[in-house]
């Protein structure tokens, strides 16, 4: 283990210390800027020290998840930065448009100013082109190529506050304009008066409160925290923990279901709220709204249960998902592929790609949720971290883009019990057509075809399996990790105790999308709203040598052998050792029959004839024919082994998988609450 290897594993963990507080005696728990009081009795305790808080805790807290709390941080500074800077210049824009009418009208009236807010509604909001940058691609560029009615959907503009927080679990709202009513000099003065952004996040499922604390100590554009929880004994924690980091103001405690929270907010948004946000509508402002920019689930389990919530609690006009689920056995397993139905709506693929597989169910389940209220995400990170997924998803309200959601969502035939092909089927055709003046293309959304699998996979005869349906759009937008990424090295070590993984796992996601052949390459505004992941799924060589018996080509050489042949190859952030190429199976296993024959040979006589070895080793054929002419034509590409071309050339030394930082480490036991 190199020495930053065996940092990234020691500081994984927090520090923990005793205090005494009000009589009680307390563990505290110091993570980034924020510290939590977890009770601890040291009678209780039996012996046992601090370092085993979590057999005795009455709030839930997992160390091991440091690593989760230090990316969301950083993925919400990122998001953050760019929606503020996109508000910052819509309200500039709406002063300065104000400002010209104000001028071209000569000081007029009220009757003058009412003739003139219809265009001011329509024409003072940036365009998407303008107010997204390239990681909205999926979202903005695509809106902005669509009508004028689904770019006021995809409004990104809204009314800054006059306060950071009104004190309350709901964000600060500002006034209704009374510009009617206001002398001129008035509305002037206010023109010239600074505004602090509102951004409002909820912690839905907060345990301890340590996320929302550091959300507050950690992210300056921060106006209000919302730590919501179930258990009361959590929420006195919560205060407790926000009085001792000086935060109160800002981080507000709330009881309850998670789901009647998120659900209130649209008993909240009453008509009287409908008629002020027309109002600001018509002045040419965004709509006033109360709903969180950003909402985090890190439930114990799945997170399922608090999708529909969540859509409905979040601004639809971008705002921000953070989705923990660590039910990695229901969605990455073929254990209970009833359960992963009901809670994703999708089966889970069984083989080396099930986590791969389990972050596309999850999206899935997300997405249609999503849809049914004319809403579409834009998946911005999707993670398979340790024993649970993490997932960053941008909400944005768009009937046009939901239209191919259908052509983005697929069926798998997979080859679990061979050779571990799969193949991937679309449930609906996205067409892209031309219009009868030919000047513009246009979508039109059809039932897709019959199976494109047979009932056995056609490299070993082996019975295919159904898994899906399930999200088969990016996973990530590479412009979103690349600003993380370049933000990396101005935060400090001491606060991100696991910024060198974080390095490593963004490195390797990003790295891991494949460029598709220049012929299938989208292009055009309209064709990021029907992209696909061509590549979805890696493989690992060592299950591919284990299906014929041998010994595994190191990756190196196996990268080598693809590159030769012309194809691309990477690594996923899933698995260590794990390899996504562009490369066919017909391909694949005509490397692998080349490293038996070449490198690796096997006892052919111990294979019976029944086994997918037997068929992939063509040991049926004389002299190991092909059985097709297209196996003909790959037969005859001469393999090449090269290591030098295999190796790995991007950046060195990055901790790129998970290194177990303590004994028995993972999930821990549900909190025993009081």
């Amino acid at each position: 283990m190199s020495a930053q290897a065996q940092n990234v594993a020691s500081t994984a963990t927090a520090k923990v210390e005793t205090i005494v507080r009000d009589g009680q005696e307390f563990a505290e728990v110091k993570e980034g800027l924020a510290c939590i009081l977890v009770p601890f009795s040291a009678k209780d305790a039996g012996g046992k020290g601090v370092a085993d808080l979590e057999e005795q805790q009455k709030v839930f807290y997992n160390p091991i998840q440091q690593f989760n709390r230090d990316l969301t941080i950083l993925a919400i500074k990122t998001y953050g930065q760019e929606t503020l800077a996109t508000r910052r210049y819509g309200n500039s824009e709406r002063v300065a448009k104000r400002k010209r009418d104000k001028s071209d009208n000569g000081g007029g009236g009220n009757q003058k100013k009412q003739e003139t807010a219809p265009e001011v509604a329509e024409g003072v909001a940036p365009t998407a082109d303008e107010a997204t940058t390239t990681d909205g691609a999926v979202s903005g560029e695509a809106d902005a190529a669509l009508t004028t009615e689904h770019i006021r959907d995809a409004d990104n503009g809204q009314e800054p506050s006059t306060s950071p927080s009104n004190g309350t679990n709901q964000p600060a709202e500002a006034p209704p304009s009374t510009k009617d009513q206001e002398p001129e000099s008035s509305e002037t003065k206010r023109d010239h008066q600074p505004h602090t952004p509102r951004f409002t996040i909820l912690d839905a499922l907060s345990a301890t409160g340590l996320r929302a604390l550091r959300y507050a100590r950690e992210l300056p554009f921060v106006t209000s925290v919302t730590a919501n929880d179930l258990s009361p004994s959590a929420v006195e924690a919560i205060k407790r923990n926000a009085e001792h980091n000086g935060v109160e103001s800002t981080v507000t405690a709330t009881s309850g279901d998670a789901r009647a929270h998120m659900y209130a907010l649209l008993a909240e948004e009453a008509p009287d709220d409908q008629a002020k946000n027309a109002h600001h509508h018509r002045r040419g402002r965004p709509k006033q709204s109360k709903k969180y920019d950003v909402i985090d689930l890190d439930p114990y389990g799945t997170a399922a249960p608090f999708f529909d919530a969540a859509l409905n609690a979040v601004r639809d006009d971008g705002g921000l998902l953070c989705i923990t689920c660590t039910d990695s056995g229901v969605f990455a397993s073929n254990g209970y592929p009833e359960k992963t139905f009901a809670l994703y709506g999708g089966v889970p693929m069984k083989g080396y790609s099930s986590h791969e597989a389990g972050l596309r169910l999850i999206l899935h389940g997300l997405a249609t949720t999503a849809a049914r209220y004319g809403l579409a995400i834009e998946p911005l990170l999707s993670l398979s971290i340790d024993y649970y997924a993490r997932i960053f998803v941008k909400v944005r309200k768009s009937p046009a883009q939901v239209k191919f959601l259908g052509g983005k969502t697929m069926m798998v035939y997979n080859c679990d019990h061979g050779c571990g092909a799969w193949e991937t089927q679309v449930l609906v055709r996205n067409r892209k057509m031309t219009n009868k003046s030919g000047t513009g293309v246009f979508y039109k959304h059809g039932l897709a075809l019959a199976p494109t699998a047979d009932r056995q996979c056609k490299e070993c005869g082996s019975k295919m399996h159904l898994a899906g349906p399930m999200y088969g759009g990016p996973l990530h937008s590479p412009t979103f990790i690349t600003k993380i990424l370049d933000d990396l090295p101005n935060v400090p070590d001491d606060v991100y105790g696991t910024k060198p993984r974080i390095e490593g796992m963004l490195q390797t996601a990003l790295e891991e999308h494949l460029t598709p052949p220049k012929d299938d390459q989208q292009s055009g505004k309209e064709d990021v709203l029907a992209a696909v992941e061509p590549y979805p799924f890696y493989f690992h060589t060592t299950i591919l040598a284990g299906v014929v018996h041998c010994n595994s080509p190191d990756e190196d050489s196996f990268r080598g052998a693809l590159r030769h042949l012309g194809y691309q190859v990477t690594r996923s952030h899933c698995k260590p050792g794990s390899l996504k190429t562009d490369a066919p199976w017909s391909v694949i296993w005509h490397i692998m029959r080349e490293w038996v024959r070449q490198k690796s040979p096997v006892k052919t006589e111990k294979i019976t004839e029944y086994s997918p070895a037997y068929t992939l080793l063509r040991l049926g054929k004389k002299d190991g024919a092909p059985q097709d002419s297209e196996d003909d034509a790959i037969s005859k590409t001469e393999v090449v082994f090269d290591q030098a071309l295999g190796r790995d050339v991007s950046k060195k030394g990055l901790v790129r998988y998970q290194l177990n930082p303590r004994e028995n480490w993972g999930p821990l036991s549900r909190a025993k609450a009081s």
